[in-house]
């Protein structure tokens, strides 16, 4: 077996893409925007939200048209050659190995709410975690993509009814208005916060080749999972603000016993927001898994990295390449636990290699994509464009790989050209 099988649908694509940017921060984030910019959070969040649809609809008309397991680095390879690519490839590669581990050692803030552990004991977890994801992957997608839709139906209905029990009655409508007037500059740093919450778009278009029929179901899966997710981010926002919470620790646990203190459920605030968020965050960490694996199978196959990758199980995994993958992600953790390092600054350099991704990939579609879709991919740019300015010089770590990286794959093919140019062919006689 040399070919990825398709067997996701249109349902399981979006339960996937919503829970994969729901991820580390949907219970933490909008607590997180709150406390920078008040009630101008709610803004902020709404501005995001429109302003990534955008990019969500370039990304879904890429990959519908082109369904590869190389996703971007495919369409800014087929766009502006080789060398880019494979540069975009392999920059993405580098960044999973970090960030992932870094976004498992977040998800633990919720099991601080449920059983808190210290020490060596946290260590042992988040390796359970790695093999976990092994168990979620070596069977193939189509089985986690099932339980992650579960997983965004059951936020959606806690969502749902914490909305309902607060009743929103016209005494909180009155204290909301009279809040303070949002800054511009406090909306913009609050949206630089919840940018994390969109990261993972990319990553589905890795999976493309693993739905059933991608030309009609990857479109639509990676935006109804897109603007589900901005509606609940804006929900739990709007629920902050309404309700008196915790300000220390996570602020839905006290939000969720407020509000359903005449209920049965009053007290499991942190069973049930902790296991929500903890599987939540797992489901982010595990589509980058799958996602870097298929990657790494592409570049294998084609010849950029060792053949090794290659192989694929029974179920059409390239199970050699996701061991990798796990096993890098397990050395981080390790060498973290023990060196003591904190990640949030690598979080942040993970961020500016995203925003490269996604605008390369963005102006790869002015040549891949029809005309009429410009304008579309005109606001993508702006956005990625302004977030890049966001983000400062947490860029440098981005800009660094690429100007290492892309010299050598321009080596690499130059080398190859040169290899076949010198390969005598055979005469005939």
């Amino acid at each position: 077996m040399n070919q990825i099988t398709g067997t996701i649908g249109r349902w399981q694509g979006a339960g996937l893409m919503a829970t994969t940017l729901l991820g580390t921060g949907v219970f933490i984030l909008p607590q997180m925007t709150i406390a920078v910019a008040g009630s101008g959070a709610l803004l902020g969040w709404l501005i995001l939200t429109l302003a990534i649809i955008p990019v969500a609809l370039v990304f879904g008309l890429l990959a519908s048209r082109f369904p590869h397991a190389a996703g971007p680095a495919y369409f800014v390879e087929k766009a502006f050659g080789r060398t880019a690519g494979r540069t975009i490839g392999l920059i993405f590669l580098l960044v999973i190995p970090i960030g992932a581990p870094a976004a498992i050692l977040m998800t633990f803030q919720f099991m601080d709410a449920l059983v808190p552990l210290r020490g060596g004991w946290q260590l042992v977890a988040e390796l359970f975690v790695v093999l976990v994801l092994l168990g979620l992957n070596i069977r193939g997608i189509q089985v986690s993509a099932k339980l992650q839709f579960g997983l965004t139906l059951a936020i959606v209905s806690v969502v749902a009814l914490l909305f309902g029990a607060s009743g929103l009655n016209a005494e909180q409508l009155e204290s909301f208005n009279q809040a303070s007037q949002p800054q511009v500059n406090t909306v913009m740093l609050a949206m630089g916060i919840g940018f994390w919450s969109f990261l993972g778009i990319e990553a589905m278009t890795h999976l493309a080749s693993d739905f059933r029929r991608p030309d009609k179901d990857m479109l639509p899966a990676i935006l109804m999972g897109t603007v589900l997710v901005g509606v609940i981010y804006l929900a739990c926002t709007f629920l902050l603000l309404m309700v008196p919470s915790d300000k220390t620790g996570v602020a839905m646990i006290s939000a969720f016993d407020y509000l359903l203190s005449g209920s049965f459920l009053h007290g499991y605030g942190a069973n049930i927001i902790g296991v929500l968020g903890i599987a939540s965050g797992l489901a982010t960490v595990n589509v980058y898994a799958g996602s870097a694996a298929r990657l790494l199978w592409s570049f294998s196959k084609e010849g950029i990295l060792p053949k090794y990758f290659v192989v694929l199980n029974r179920h059409g995994v390239p199970f050699r390449a996701l061991f990798t993958i796990l096993g890098a992600m397990a050395l981080v953790i390790i060498m973290t636990f023990y060196s003591q390092h904190d990640l949030e600054k690598l979080i942040a350099w993970s961020n500016g290699v995203f925003v490269i991704i996604y605008l390369l990939a963005m102006l790869s579609a002015v040549r891949l994509l029809s005309k009429r879709y410009l304008p579309l991919i005109i606001a993508s740019c702006v956005f990625c464009i302004g977030i890049g300015i966001a983000l400062a010089d947490n860029m440098l770590y981005a800009v660094l790989l690429v100007v290492v990286i892309a010299p050598f794959m321009w080596w690499q093919k130059t080398h190859l050209q040169r290899k076949h140019a010198t390969i005598p062919t055979p005469s005939s006689e």
